[in-house]
């Protein structure tokens, strides 16, 4: 009986999750980075928070632009603004996707860093239109490598709005 509702649940979530991705619709984001999970050279507890939006320019493919503040535990580390462009590709309408992003990075010790960013993460519809989304992310540093790149995890909420 457990296998016949588990197999009902996932049937309907990939009915509702179908042509959620479509050409001409906004997506709006925002999500928890690092967690506490991302690890770098020079930082072990990092937290962020990031806000989204997206345009899909075709079937699956969305830009996006995004803006967030990350901090790091240590009393004299740095608070980092960052700003970024990026776009995700949804593989098969079911909620994976794979992102490619490059992030300007401001922190307040006075320096700048351009991080390519590569992620993995699912779509969880939670409704029609509102998603859970965990990722995992790889951010590369052009400032000093061993330092500043960075592996972690995010979970965001997104928002699909349809198009007129």
């Amino acid at each position: 009986m457990k296998k016949i509702a588990m197999f009902i649940i996932a049937l309907a979530m990939s009915i509702t999750a179908n042509a959620q991705f479509e050409q001409g619709k906004v997506y709006i984001g925002a999500s928890l980075t690092g967690v506490d999970l991302s690890y770098s050279g020079s930082e072990k507890f990092h937290l962020g928070v990031e806000a989204t939006g997206g345009y899909f320019i075709m079937d699956n493919i969305m830009l996006k632009a995004s803006a967030g503040v990350n901090y790091s535990g240590k009393d004299d580390a740095p608070t980092d603004f960052t700003l970024g462009l990026g776009g995700r590709y949804y593989i098969l309408q079911n909620g994976l996707f794979l992102g490619a992003n490059a992030k300007l990075i401001h922190s307040n010790h006075n320096y700048n860093d351009i991080m390519p960013e590569v992620e993995v993460g699912y779509a969880f519809f939670l409704s029609r239109t509102v998603t859970i989304e965990p990722s995992i992310y790889y951010d590369q540093s052009f400032r000093k490598h061993s330092d500043y790149s960075k592996f972690g995890a995010r979970v965001g909420i997104g928002v699909y709005l349809f198009k007129d």
